[in-house]
């Protein structure tokens, strides 16, 4: 499983706007992507316009490839993209270790 996680930067007060939409995005658009296997999201606590967006793939190539090369991301831009200060900072992670 491949863990991909999304820095992001909305504008001033529109956390609630900007979560209702993520969720939107989340519950009809990325669940449609091969490979989408679940997503959390965390609000800044220091810095309530920063959010961390988790979103668990299969494999890299689901994302890199096959969501983002696909219809679906520019639905997803299109409901998210709106609120982005700038342009989201995304990186992608494989498991080295776990707590038992």
């Amino acid at each position: 499983m491949i863990l991909e996680l999304a820095d992001i930067r909305i504008a001033t007060g529109q956390q609630a706007a900007f979560e209702e939409a993520i969720a939107r995005g989340l519950n009809t658009v990325a669940c449609k992507a091969h490979g989408f296997q679940g997503a959390k999201v965390n609000r800044g606590i220091e810095s309530p316009e920063r959010y961390v967006l988790q979103i668990f793939w299969d494999t890299l190539e689901d994302h890199t490839v096959g969501f983002r090369q696909s219809p679906l991301f520019t639905e997803w831009r299109a409901i998210v993209g709106p609120f982005f200060a700038a342009p989201p900072v995304v990186e992608h992670f494989e498991l080295a270790l776990k707590s038992e």
